[in-house]
């Protein structure tokens, strides 16, 4: 059967009709919204999506299981390995810092081991990415996404390779926040690959997916600086070894940029391994997110309207309360596990299962999230897991060293809440232009956490960092309250938009989902939870 039918669909309206439906929905209460779906259904200025359709007006696009499992299939392949690996170099380049701590980089570039250098170190590094955050996100809209992204990555390759050139802590400052600065492209452009590609259903499972590759790169950055740093002290080496693991991961970095540039699609419209025929399907099996796959042009009333939705304050309030913990266990946690007992080779091998339970618990939450249809609510089991672990960690004396390694490893489920609301982003923020306003305040909101959280581990309170990890404490639990409001707030708007889609006169645009209108005004979208 030819996927590529000609259908009538029943729902759909004729443009030229337009008039009737903006007199009935002017009628009808509340009509503010659906007045904004006619101001703004502008054809010329609406998703890139719509170019794939042109010759198929009026048509219903049918799409059968075996077509789309087979679909899915293609995508996921040739998709989500590239997104996976550069997501955990990703996470692997910025902590490469913690490993090189503890093999000889605070000694050759002279940072004691009393004051705040190291902090700021660490914190400098979510100064070039807090400064960058949204005009990547701009560029992000504007410029080829795939072509964009890959350029930031095969130089923030390079700019890693150059940590192993400083020769004292300015320089090092300087290198780390230009690492930041170009690492800020990745997460939200990630999100729009996700939006892009997948349904609302498949979106928490695959962004947990590729997240979790920071366990992974955990795991694997572990090993490698452990081999290098044992190799180093059997072998000895030209170079001190915290400079050889800059190099090693900072040129892998750039060769996988460079199989991602010529290998990612920016979009569905440009995928080599998709034939034409599976191009339109491919965008076809995404019009239930009412959302495409982009819009180029900057539109002034979504940035504003970005700002008006309690959620996106409700989103940057939650990344700033998370990631003040993240930022120092980030960069501290060879340190931590060296508090415990350990000595630093030591740490860099009992550092790795910490990545393994990351691993388990992202995939499984977004799996989860996505089989029952509450993302939130079960992304706060992997916080309240992270809670038990810190409580461990503060709790138990100095002496329990297993007991508080093991606490440590219960800390790495925190990331499951910033992953499903990062997913909702790709999810639940609709409007090209209102999508990446929403992805940079969350990524500001996550720099400031990140700048503040190596501050609160502060060298006086050595070795067992006890106000640290009561700041970490408090946080992840107002992070659960948070996580409950955006619960209850996603409800009472699914509530409010079945009211009006349930009333006799409301009806829907043609190829309405591809008309880049927000979340907010457009009836059809449904919120995920």
């Amino acid at each position: 059967m030819n996927p590529l039918g000609n259908e009538k669909s029943s729902t759909d309206v004729d443009p030229e009709n337009s008039s009737i439906m903006e007199k009935s929905l002017e009628d009808a209460p509340d009509a503010a919204v659906p007045a904004a779906v006619l101001k703004h259904a502008n054809r010329k200025d609406a998703d890139e999506a719509l170019k794939a359709f042109a010759g198929h007006e009026g048509e219903h696009i049918h799409i059968d299981e075996d077509t789309n499992r087979r679909l899915l299939r293609k995508i996921d392949w040739n998709l989500m390995p590239l997104l996976c690996v550069i997501y955990g170099l990703n996470y692997l380049d910025k902590t490469t810092l913690s490993y090189a701590s503890i093999t000889g980089l605070r000694a050759d570039i002279n940072i004691p081991e009393t004051g705040d250098q190291y902090q700021w170190l660490g914190s400098m590094f979510y100064f070039g990415y807090l400064a960058w955050e949204y005009p990547t996100s701009f560029l992000l809209q504007r410029l080829p996404l795939a072509k964009y992204s890959s350029f930031n990555i095969i130089i923030w390759g390079l700019v890693l390779c150059c940590m192993a050139a400083c020769e004292n802590f300015e320089g090092a400052l300087a290198v780390r926040f230009f690492l930041g600065l170009f690492e800020a492209a990745v997460t939200p452009g990630f999100a729009l690959f996700t939006s892009q590609w997948y349904t609302k259903k498949e979106q928490g499972t695959r962004t947990g997916i590729w997240f979790s590759f920071n366990g992974f790169a955990q795991i694997f950055g572990g090993l490698v600086a452990y081999g290098i740093a044992r190799g180093y002290d059997v072998s000895g080496a030209v170079i001190a070894p915290w400079k050889i693991i800059f190099l090693v991961f900072g040129l892998l970095t750039s060769g996988i940029g460079v199989i991602f540039l010529f290998v990612m699609p920016d979009n569905q419209l440009n995928a080599k391994f998709l034939t034409k025929e599976e191009r339109v399907l491919a965008i076809e099996r995404i019009r239930s997110n009412e959302q495409g796959v982009g819009n180029k042009h900057f539109k002034l009333y979504q940035f504003k309207e970005a700002f008006l939705d309690p959620m996106t304050w409700a989103f940057a309030f939650y990344a700033c309360a998370a990631d003040i913990p993240n930022g120092g266990i980030t960069n501290f946690f060879s340190q931590l596990i060296v508090s415990f007992g350990y000595t630093p080779q030591q740490s860099l091998l009992y550092g790795t299962p910490g990545g393994a339970v990351e691993i388990v618990a992202l995939i499984v939450c977004g799996y989860l999230g996505d089989r029952y249809g509450h993302r939130v609510l079960i992304s706060m089991c992997g916080l309240l897991v992270a809670i038990l672990g810190m409580l461990l960690i503060v709790a138990l004396p100095l002496s329990n060293d297993g007991g508080r390694l093991a606490g440590y490893y219960l800390t790495q489920a925190s990331p499951t809440p910033f992953v499903a609301l990062l997913s909702l982003i790709s999810t639940n923020v609709a409007g090209y232009t209102k999508k990446t306003t929403v992805a940079a305040a969350y990524l500001i909101a996550y720099c400031a956490g990140n700048i503040i959280g190596p501050q609160v581990f502060r060298p006086k309170d050595a070795p067992r960092y006890v106000p640290a990890e009561i700041t970490i404490i408090v946080c992840w639990g107002v992070c659960l309250l948070d996580l409950a409001f955006i619960y209850w707030y996603y409800v009472r708007q699914n509530a409010k938009k079945a009211v009006f889609r349930s009333q006799p006169q409301y009806q829907k645009l043609e190829n309405q989902s591809f008309l880049d209108l927000t979340d907010k005004e457009n009836p059809e979208f449904v919120y995920t939870l």
